[in-house]
C-alpha cells in the first residue's frame, strides 16, 4: 500500500501544533498533577496525557481507522497500512521544570518506516518537518547536516536512561568520549537532538533505550537532511537499542570511537 507523504506532513503539522499549544497553555496546572512510570525519575504530567488524547481525537476525525501508537496510552501498530506514532511531550522533565526545550513528535509510519514526520516546539512555535524523499525543513528553510569531517572538533549530543544502573555505565562511556570530541550536550529531548543534527547544530547524536515515539519523526528529519542514521537493531556494534545520527564526514569515526568506549554494553 502506497501513501503520498506530503498530505500526511500537513495533517501531522496541524495536529502537533494544536497538541503542543494545549500543553503549553495548560502547563501551570499540568505540572501540579504528576505521576511516575518506570522509575521515580521517569515522570508523566497531565499535559502529556491531555496532549496525546487530543492527538488521538483529531486523527480519529482526520484519518479514521488508522491506529495510533503513543507514549502514554500505547496502542498497536498496523499489520498493513499506516500507523501514527506520537510522543505528546518529548522532554517531559524539561516541561516539568519550566525549561522551554520540549516538543510534540508525530510521525506516520508504514511497515515500521517513517514516511512523514513533524516535531513542534510549543515554546518557540518552530516546526521541523520531513517527508520520505522530500527533504527536511525547519519552518520554510531546507535543512542540511554539518560538513564536519573531524571527530575531535565535533559537537556530540547524548542522553541518559532513567535507570540508575544504566546511567552509571552511560556516564563512563560519555566520559571516555569527552576527550575525543570538541564538546558534548545533554539537552533532554531526543526528537530535538535529532533535529539539531539535521540543522547542523549538533554534528552527531547517540543514545540508548529510546522508544519508537522518541525517534519516529526526528530520525526521518535527520536522515532527510543527509545524516547517517542507525535505528535500534540496525547496527549490532552499537548495541541492540542504540539510536545514532551523524554527519556523513564523521559517522564512521564516531561509530569506531563508540565501540572503543564500550557503548554497546550500556
Amino acid at each position: 500500500m502506497r501513501f503520498d507523504p506530503l498530505p500526511l506532513v500537513g495533517i501531522a503539522a496541524a495536529v502537533a501544533r494544536e497538541a503542543g499549544d494545549l500543553a503549553r497553555n495548560m502547563r501551570d496546572s499540568a505540572v501540579a498533577d504528576v505521576d511516575t512510570k518506570s522509575t521515580p525519575t521517569d515522570v508523566v504530567t497531565a499535559g502529556d496525557r491531555a496532549a496525546e488524547q487530543l492527538v488521538r481525537r483529531r486523527l480519529a476525525t482526520l484519518r479514521p481507522g488508522e491506529p495510533v501508537f503513543g507514549e502514554e496510552e500505547g496502542g498497536e501498530t498496523a499489520a498493513e497500512g499506516l500507523t501514527w506514532v506520537v510522543d505528546p511531550i518529548d522532554g517531559t522533565v524539561n516541561y516539568l521544570y519550566g525549561i522551554p526545550h520540549y516538543a510534540v513528535s508525530l510521525a506516520a509510519q508504514v511497515d515500521g518506516e517513517s514516511i512523514a514526520g513533524v516535531v513542534y516546539e510549543p515554546a518557540t512555535g518552530h516546526l521541523w518537518t520531513a517527508s520520505a524523499g522530500g527533504g527536511a525543513f525547519l519552518d520554510d528553510r531546507r535543512l542540511s547536516v554539518s560538513d564536519a569531517t573531524r571527530l575531535d572538533v565535533s559537537l556530540l549530543g547524548y542522553g541518559f536512561s532513567y535507570r540508575a544502573d544504566r546511567r552509571q555505565r552511560q556516564a563512563d562511556t560519555w566520559a571516555a568520549l569527552s576527550t575525543r570530541v570538541r564538546d558534548m550536550r545533554r539537552a533532554g529531548a531526543a526528537s530535538l537532538d535529532l533535529c539539531a543534527v539535521a540543522a547542523g547544530r549538533l554534528d552527531a547524536y547517540a543514545e540508548h533505550a529510546l522508544n519508537r515515539w522518541d525517534w519516529a519523526a526526528g530520525a526521518l528529519i535527520a536522515r532527510e537532511a543527509g545524516a547517517v542514521v542507525h535505528l535500534p537493531g540496525e547496527h549490532p556494534a552499537l548495541g541492540a537499542d542504540a539510536t545514532f545520527a551523524a554527519a556523513p564526514g564523521i559517522a564512521e569515526a564516531l561509530v569506531q570511537a563508540l565501540v572503543e568506549a564500550d557503548f554497546a554494553r550500556i
